[in-house]
């Protein structure tokens, strides 16, 4: 069941921003949610309950144009998104030290969250990351329709298994080249988990070989799922995610 209670904050144009905080002992847990997904998945209620039950505070949040917050979801950007992910931690941890945990999408936004404060970051549990993916996924599939689309439009909104078609932008498409990573090297020197499905439709593994290759962290495990798919949300899945997490978490205190 998604829990609904959640507050917000609002960014300099006026757009809510909400939250959930699970109050608990530090570091703040972060989960940051995939494109078009929101606080109230499978993946962040999983952690939400693997934290509440060891007392541990847990933040999850939703940036513009997704779930419950405000704006238009087509007016977003990689760059946008992060800056509301930015502002809610700001507003609501402080200075406490973070874990970030980042799904698909999310997981770029991690990365460029902690690139930015890299002492304040504990750790890192990535989960499908997709760094870059408008640039080295999106971009070279785009057939001739969906071009012309990008040049008249503006966008373009493909089937999505997940739900209803989800419009690709050009203003999307044009900032996350601002965001690259994969490029060269990544200065994160904290431990960094990823879990990741070898039958990832949407992203493939080897995204996370090259991942892995440009984190400066010598402290980095990757666990291929070989039969996972890119949502990750099996019992199973959701096993291994929610262990992962709690080692991480145990860890960090010794």
């Amino acid at each position: 069941m998604r829990d609904l209670v959640f507050a917000t904050i609002k960014r300099d144009d006026g757009v809510k921003l909400a939250y959930n905080l699970l109050p608990g002992t530090s570091p703040v847990v972060v989960f940051l949610p995939g494109f078009a997904s929101d606080m109230g998945g499978t993946k962040a209620m999983a952690l939400h309950g693997l934290c509440e039950a060891r007392g541990q505070a847990m933040l999850r949040l939703d940036y513009s144009g997704h779930g419950a917050s405000e704006g238009p979801f087509a007016e977003g950007t990689i760059g946008t998104w992060t800056a509301d992910a930015a502002l809610v931690i700001a507003h609501v941890c402080g200075d406490e030290p973070l874990i970030l945990v980042g799904y698909s999408m999310g997981g770029w936004i991690a990365l460029l969250l902690a690139c930015e404060r890299r002492a304040r970051v504990s750790a890192m549990l990535l989960v499908a990351p997709a760094p870059d993916f408008t640039a080295v996924l999106i971009e070279p599939s785009l057939n001739e329709a969906q071009r012309e689309a990008l040049a008249r439009d503006g966008f373009f909104a493909p089937p999505s298994e997940y739900g209803p078609p989800v419009p690709i932008t050009a203003q999307l498409l044009a900032d996350g080249r601002n965001h690259l990573l994969l490029g060269s090297p990544i200065p994160i020197t904290s431990p960094v988990r990823i879990l990741h499905g070898m039958s990832d439709p949407d992203v493939p593994w080897r995204q996370s070989l090259k991942l892995i290759e440009r984190l400066n962290s010598l402290d980095v495990q990757v666990n291929f799922i070989k039969d996972g798919d890119h949502r990750l949300s099996r019992d199973s899945d959701l096993q291994l995610l929610r262990r992962t997490l709690a080692t991480l978490l145990d860890e960090d205190r010794a």
